[in-house]
């Protein structure tokens, strides 16, 4: 299996490391140095040649969009084997600018080309600011912001500053949102079944003042200034981005891993679709999943590869797991029993070490519960870790995985600690994060039996020794930039996507350098997937509100 095979090279990543950083990709390298498609240089009035510059380009027809960024002297170029001919739009992004007149170019076989882009300042910056930008730019407490981060899971920040609600209408809108299952976007909500979810006004007045206070429901125009990101210099620079634009604006690509074979697979958060991607052609075909709930929220989440090459997935509202045999492209479904399949059951997660006693862990998020499955009885086993938190905060069950002898490892998104269960006694213990309330959420288990983990409040990554039950962080360079997955490559580098920043980090764990790619557009990034067929190793994600999946390339 592809992803486990990953597992396994990533634990000889301190042999290897310094091997790998000094001999970047021939293949890649060769292929950016050599002969251009498309070059150019991107000025403005203002800053003369402008590093860090988001550049994309478009065919006709197509449904890829290639992304370069320019470096120090302002130059970009698209590599050739990238680009064949025929007429393209391009694009840019750099907060702040926008191209001065539309831009197009006509590209001819074996005929390298050449288009200068001059950028203009723009009279509106709001549109351009991301989710990061919001929360670095509002007034308030960390405590108070940090609320915020519960709603760009569905929607941009940009929505909440520009309403005009006072701090009575905003408790009101509260309870409606908070009834809103976290598969929902603005084009497609989706109400959550329990009743009374959004709890009643009264509890949610003091973030309902403090967002009357950074909206515009007293001002014309906000009376804070709005702060940026500095554009990518140096290494952030060294890249290749391709999107892969999906049929419809609802799908919601949220977990995406590539298999044996490089085919990508995701699943639909939004909608009840296996997603397969072929990289090469760009060509999509879709598998529908049994809606086993009518009008319950529908969407999928996690998505796993077991030994055999079928795909496991949480069904979350729709209470099951499914199991996908791609070969056949048969479904088996492994539905919640009655007696806790109720209006609040979810089953998001997965943890996969099956082989070890036939049996696979999920959660129900819902109540904060633990589930193991006999796959043979079909039977569900259940705990309840949230009784045995080691203070009085409640808990709340987020990313779970298994280690090498099935045990598994759970994060509490709530608070600070990460969770295990015991396979054997079902006793839970917990190790509690350096950072206070850091809100860990997905984890995953290396084959070292050491698990990463997203602090998406805490605005760091982790790691539990297993052995020495000790959590070690490595902070990002940005800051709310809500982490949520960790991931790594053969040569030891970690990378999380930042759910409001449209950046993948690259840290390296020796030195704590974090190296921030910027995505082309907004992308609310969820989970990555390193894929270490190449040297350095390509990333994927989804981008989960614009309906594409993503190929980030580092260069070196």
């Amino acid at each position: 299996m592809r992803t486990r095979c990953s597992l396994l090279i990533a634990t000889f990543s301190l042999l290897v490391f310094a091997i790998f950083q000094a001999a970047p990709n021939p293949t890649r390298a060769a292929e950016v140095q050599g002969p251009a498609a498309l070059s150019g240089q991107v000025t403005s009035q203002e800053e003369g040649p402008m590093e860090g510059v988001v550049v994309s380009a478009k065919k006709d027809g197509s449904t890829l969009t290639l992304s370069v960024i320019s470096d120090k002297q302002g130059h970009y170029s698209f590599p050739a084997s990238r680009l064949d001919a025929g007429h393209y739009a391009l694009k840019i992004r750099a907060v702040g600018y926008l191209l001065d007149g539309a831009a197009t170019v006509d590209l001819a076989a074996q005929k390298p080309a050449t288009q200068n882009l001059t950028l203009r300042k723009t009279k509106n910056i709001v549109p351009q600011l991301t989710n990061a930008e919001w929360l670095m730019s509002m007034p308030g407490t960390d405590e108070q912001k940090a609320y915020l981060l519960n709603c760009v899971s569905c929607h941009t920040l940009e929505r909440i500053v520009r309403s005009t609600h006072d701090a009575d209408e905003f408790a009101q809108v509260i309870v409606r949102m908070m009834g809103y299952a976290q598969v929902s976007q603005p084009i497609k909500p989706q109400r959550r079944m329990e009743p009374n979810r959004g709890g009643t006004p009264e509890q949610w007045k003091k973030q309902a003042e403090y967002l009357a206070t950074i909206n515009l429901s007293s001002v014309s125009q906000w009376e804070y200034p709005l702060k940026t990101l500095p554009r990518p210099t140096g290494k952030a620079t060294h890249v290749l981005i391709t999107e892969y634009d999906l049929p419809r604006p609802t799908i919601e690509p949220h977990d995406v891993i590539v298999d044996e074979h490089g085919t990508v697979w995701y699943t639909d958060f939004g909608e009840m679709f296996i997603g397969k991607l072929d990289p090469k052609t760009g060509s999509l075909k879709e598998f529908p999943v049994p809606e086993l709930k009518p009008g319950y929220p529908v969407g999928l989440l996690d998505i796993e590869e077991d030994k055999a090459g079928d795909f496991w997935l949480g069904m979350m509202y729709q209470g099951a797991l499914a199991k996908f045999d791609p070969k056949t492209e048969q479904i088996r479904i492994f539905s919640f029993p009655p007696e806790f399949n109720d209006n609040a059951a979810q089953p998001n997660m997965l943890g996969m070490r099956y082989d070890i006693d036939g049996k696979i862990w999920t959660d129900s998020a819902g109540h904060y519960d633990l589930f193991r499955l006999d796959i043979k009885t079909g039977k569900y086993e259940r705990f309840e870790p949230m009784k045995h938190l080691p203070d009085d905060r409640p808990g709340s069950v987020y990313g779970i995985d298994s280690d090498s002898h099935n045990n598994l490892y759970f994060t509490d998104f709530a608070t600070d600690y990460i969770g295990r269960i015991d396979a054997e006694t079902g006793k839970v213990s917990w190790v509690q994060t350096p950072t206070h309330q850091s809100r860990p959420r997905r984890i995953r288990t290396a084959p070292n039996d050491n698990s990463y983990f997203g602090e998406y409040q805490g605005n760091r990554i982790g790691m539990l020794d297993a052995k020495a039950q000790k959590i070690t962080e490595w902070p990002l360079s940005i800051p709310w930039s809500g982490p949520y997955y960790v991931t790594w490559d053969k040569s030891g580098y970690l990378y999380t996507g930042g759910m409001t920043t449209d950046r993948l980090s690259k840290i390296d764990p020796k030195t704590g350098e974090d190296t921030e790619y910027m995505m082309p557009r907004d992308t609310n990034m969820r989970r990555v997937f390193a894929d270490d067929t190449t040297t350095p190793a390509t990333i994927w994600t989804g981008s989960n509100h614009g309906a594409a999946v993503v190929k980030i390339e580092p260069l070196d």
